[in-house]
């Protein structure tokens, strides 16, 4: 089953989301869409049908994103290109 990489996908995006819960439904053809599920009311889709990867790609994103994560030591290397530019 393919859709390994769509799941994945639905769950990080309800992860990243607090208060709304996400699910896709697989069509018979092979297309997924995105819906949104309400307490006390039918599921609002919010995609058209779309292939594999473009499903994933939509997914990832869609609502809220977390900030990349950036260490110390990447701000040291980021400092050092700049100043190497700039000699």
């Amino acid at each position: 089953m393919r859709s390994t990489r769509a799941t994945g996908a639905i769950e990080r995006l309800n992860s990243r989301s607090d208060t709304h819960r996400y699910s896709m439904v697989r069509t018979a053809a092979e297309l997924f869409y995105l819906v949104q599920r309400l307490p006390d009311l039918p599921p609002e889709k919010l995609s058209e049908a779309l292939p594999l990867d473009e499903f994933v790609r939509f997914v990832n994103g869609f609502g809220p994103q977390k900030p990349k994560r950036i260490s110390k030591l990447d701000t040291a290397f980021e400092k050092q290109l700049i100043k190497k530019d700039q000699a």
